[in-house]
This record gives C-alpha cells, structure tokens and sequence, in this order.
C-alpha cells in the first residue's frame, strides 16, 4: 500500500477539541469487517456486541506530563521542550523534542519555571529523534521526577487546537492507567467509564491489560510513499504471564478477544508465535501494521478516527480492510462523527 492511499480530506470543524461529558457517551460506529456493514450507536452500546468470556485487552501505560515551557539562556528567547524518554536515571538525560528547534545548539542551557526551577543544558543535538538533555538537579530522583511533574502540562497532540486545561489531566488518562511512561494516551481506552466496565463484570466479560508505552512515532509523519520502507520508533511493550494465559485461553475456548486501540494491536501482533499462542513479553516493538496484514489474536477492535495519512489509520485500516474502514471514514464524516483524541469510536467486529 502507498502512502497517498490514505489522503482524505478532514475539515477542522471535525477534529474534537473537548471529549464528552462522560466517557461512554461518545458516538460508536461499527463496522461489519466482513460484509462492510455500518451501524450507528453510543459508546455504551459497545457491550451489546460481546457475551460471557469474550475478552477486552487494554493498554494500562499512564500518560506523564510531557511539555514543558521555558526560556533560553542569555537571550531569554520561549522554547517548548517535549520530553520522549528518559535515557539514563542517574545522569537525568533525556531525549526530547525542542521548539523551535533552529535556535538550539549544543552548550545552550534552558530554564524552566518562575524561579529557575529546573536547569537543562543540551548535550546533542543530531539524534534522529531531536536534542538530548542534561537536567542539572543535584536533589534525589523523586525530587527531579516531582518537579517535572510540577512544572509539565499534560501533552495534548497539537492537532486538538487549543492548550492543556486542568480538565485534561484527568480525562487525557484512561480509566485504568497504572505505569506512567507514555507522552500520548491510548486513546481508544478514553471512552470507557467505571461505570461501563461494571456493566462488563455482570454480563462475564473479562478484561486484561498489556503496557504499551505510547511514543510519538505513532504521530511522526512518513515521508515515504512505499510503506514497506518506513521504519517505526521503538516503543517499550510488557505483556504479563497472567494476560498471556487468559488470551490463549480465550482463544482455546472459541470466545472473542477484542484489542482496544491499535497500541493493543501492535503489542498482541508483537509477542504472538506463528501458531497464534501468547508469549509473556518484557522489551520494544517497532511493529508497523499497515493493509494488508493477516491478525494472529484479535476479534475485534476498538479504535477513535485518525487523522489523514497517520499510523493508526493504517493499523485500523490492516484490521478492518482498506475498503471497508476508507468507507467508514467517509460515512462518519458524512453522519457529523468527531475526530482525533478525543473524537468518537468506531467498533470493528
């Protein structure tokens, strides 16, 4: 498949910049994968589609207040630091994006807060993923941690079109995120509520969690036209022995396993033999799902409308069918669906 295969054209009235009130109250489309099937519904209605042992598989990674807002030394100039990852704990090094980057060099220092709180000095700046920094904390490693956490808004994706609000620090996390490590949420976990998953446990639909991560590879643009040439960033994955055996026991048992977002996705197709058994996994995937592409574990999926030309919409796409999930597209376009991070779900069954 070729890049311009997945061009469509999304006014910005579509793309959501507040999600629902509450969770579950988002739209759902669902998509027959095999007949091409439409239905409209909500969020909630997600449960009527799955009975006793069927199996949702979530991404518990918790979002870490990745932007940070400071100055440059001497000149004073406003820059915006994202934080990637942390490289090495002891010498607080970290490789981040840095906006505007044509102003930075090596030796430059960066001052975050009122008071000069934090200190960084760029260390590199030729990295394929940006700058790495120095922080310059002497204090205790909770210390540091906790004054990044102070001082980082929560990294809304730019395309949502407006700052982080304090509303966001809540609803930019799923319901269930444990491990802090991700600089963008799973998004398709955004729409469920305590509430729904409630209605989950009495009906007898199970749940299990993997750790994905979440980079900004998903977001970084592809310049190739040949997908087959695009190579993924790196992203730190964990599937336990305890998700491991209630998947493969699922699947023995002839229920449904349903991948909520294509994070899920990526982490199931990257620790599943070729005879589709679930392996425990501690590591990094550099998975690229993209049509066409024959699914080892899942039944279903859930997952938010992408953005044109984006990762997800590939994975969604390998998932639903090219045709299929194209014509979804243009169906909740057509029927006023929002789109992005915080825009409405679509169910592939």
């Amino acid at each position: 498949m070729k890049l311009s295969q997945f061009v469509y054209e999304l006014p910005k009235e579509s793309i959501a910049k507040y999600p629902t009130e509450n969770r579950e109250d988002s739209r759902l489309l669902v998509l027959n994968k095999k007949t091409g099937e439409i239905e409209h519904k909500i969020f909630k209605d997600v449960i009527n589609y799955f009975n006793v042992d069927d199996l949702f598989v979530f991404n518990n990674t918790r979002v870490f207040p990745a932007r940070l807002r400071g100055i440059k030394e001497k000149t004073g100039a406003k820059i915006e630091v994202f934080l990637l990852r942390e490289l090495n704990r002891k010498q607080r090094l970290w490789d981040v994006l840095v906006s505007p980057a044509r102003k930075i060099r090596i030796g430059n220092k960066l001052y975050f807060g009122d008071s000069e709180t934090l200190v960084a000095e760029v260390i590199d700046n030729t990295t394929s993923r940006g700058r790495t920094l120095r922080f310059l904390y002497d204090g205790e490693y909770e210390e540091f941690k906790q004054a990044l956490t102070d001082l980082g808004e929560t990294p809304l994706p730019t395309f949502v079109g407006r700052p982080a609000e304090p509303e966001d620090v809540e609803r930019y996390q799923t319901i269930f995120a444990e491990y802090e490590g991700a600089v963008a949420a799973p998004t398709a976990g955004l729409h469920f509520s305590k509430i729904l998953l409630k209605r989950f446990e009495i009906k007898g639909i199970k749940t299990a969690a993997i750790t994905l991560h979440v980079g900004l590879g998903n977001f970084r643009t592809i310049n190739v036209e040949d997908l087959t040439k695009h190579k993924m960033d790196n992203e730190q994955i964990l599937v336990s022995e305890a998700t491991a055996n209630i998947v493969n026991e699922t699947k023995k048992n002839k229920h449904k396993v349903c991948a909520v977002g294509t994070t899920v996705i990526r982490t199931l197709e990257s620790a599943v033999t070729v005879t589709g058994i679930l392996k425990p996994y501690e590591g990094w995937t550099n998975k690229f799902i993209f049509p066409p592409y024959d699914f080892l574990l899942p039944d279903a999926m859930i997952t938010n409308f992408h953005l044109p030309k984006s990762i997800p919409l590939m994975s969604a796409s390998a998932f639903g069918g090219f045709k299929y999930t194209m014509n979804a597209y243009k169906e909740a376009l057509k029927n006023g669906y929002k789109f992005g991070t915080y825009g409405d779900a679509m169910l592939i069954i």
